[in-house]
């Protein structure tokens, strides 16, 4: 018909690409030896039933041949021609064989003992970790917590029923279900600092919630939300912090409508990595040199050239913008921005009691 399209044609990359993966993958040497073995005793029992065989001896003497266990003796075979056939057979069958049976075992062993060596390697390296983010879901919002999480160099466990998933993942990973208790178990939750629920739905979420504040009341739990209703259930089941990732991204840009500039410098200062300044946050421990003093006798702006944005009272309010005179207590949470020199002083400073380190409560 005039106008009419045929079919579109395929890809020719997307084609390309698809003949690569399949030539590259596992079982493709496996696949060739043994449709190269199969040609090659084919080709010994035509040979050997045109040298005057039955069926049954040119079936026999062919697997005699290629894995050379034996001898067969008949008068048809001591022909010149016979003898030629079966020095050919034996050349290109062992050979065969031999190349089948290498990857046969290539895939078999091989890789199932890698994956078993890059499991235990895995499961010690989990054991080992003390303090750690466990994430479970690799949704999108998952991954990209984890993402985000080892990119600034936070210890990271990643759970998820999808094996797929935790392919991508830069860090260690659990397969299995987040809402067994086992599950959560083998990612380390009794020694977790952490624990993000980014699961598909609300009822899963809110069941790990449960789960995880059950097994460790000191636990901090940040639950995703995705209808408003479940936040106040999952806030009830144990979590410290809801999440509603539609709320915020709507928020967001309806911020950058009204406040391009502020957003995009919270974006750079939050995020990027290669810029100068960063927010940080520290606890004042109690016994801190900071403790019972302000800000202007503790001469924090002058020793440590960070700004001190905020400060966040034991009982949760803030003191935003602090003036020179606001009174430093222990259990204080204080948020500044700076260099990274500068807010390794402010630290230093902040957990100071005759030279401790500082408590660093997280960071941008």
């Amino acid at each position: 018909m005039p106008g009419a399209r045929g079919p579109p044609r395929p890809d020719v990359t997307d084609l390309q690409r698809g003949i690569i993966v399949a030539v590259r993958g596992p079982f493709h040497r496996v696949r060739l030896g043994l449709a190269a073995l199969i040609l090659v005793l084919g080709v010994g029992i035509v040979g050997f039933l045109v040298l005057g065989l039955s069926p049954l001896n040119a079936v026999y003497h062919t697997v005699l041949t290629i894995t050379t266990v034996g001898q067969f003796n008949a008068a048809a075979l001591q022909t010149r021609a016979a003898k030629v056939f079966t020095i050919v057979l034996v050349l290109v069958g062992v050979g065969t064989a031999l190349y089948t049976f290498s990857a046969v075992l290539e895939v078999l062993i091989e890789g199932h003992m890698q994956a078993l060596i890059r499991r235990r390697r895995m499961e010690r390296e989990i054991a080992a970790m003390t303090g750690h983010t466990v994430v479970c879901g690799l949704g999108r919002v998952g991954q990209e917590v984890a993402r985000f999480l080892a990119a600034s160099g936070k210890r990271v466990v990643a759970v998820d029923r999808d094996e797929s998933r935790l392919a991508d993942v830069p860090c260690p990973s659990v397969h299995g279900e987040a809402t067994d208790d086992d599950v959560l178990l083998q990612a380390g939750i009794q020694r977790a600092g952490a624990l993000v629920a980014a699961l598909d739905t609300d009822a899963d979420n809110l069941f790990v919630t449960l789960a995880c504040r059950a097994m460790r009341p000191d636990l901090q739990i940040i639950a995703r939300a995705r209808n408003e209703a479940s936040e106040p259930k999952l806030r009830r089941a144990g979590a410290d912090r809801v999440v509603n990732p539609q709320q915020l991204g709507g928020d967001r840009m309806a911020a950058f409508v009204t406040q391009p500039h502020v957003v995009e410098f919270m974006d750079v200062v939050m995020h990027d990595n290669e810029i100068e300044f960063r927010l940080e946050q520290f606890v004042v421990p109690v016994g801190s040199s900071l403790a019972g003093q302000s800000l202007r006798s503790a001469r924090v702006r002058d020793r440590s050239g960070a700004l001190v944005l905020a400060l966040r009272r034991p009982g949760g309010d803030f003191v935003t913008n602090p003036a020179a005179e606001t009174e430093v207590g222990a259990g204080d949470v204080m948020i500044g921005i700076g260099t990274r020199d500068q807010l390794e002083r402010l630290g230093q400073m902040v957990g100071s009691a005759g030279g401790r380190p500082a408590g660093v409560a997280g960071g941008g």
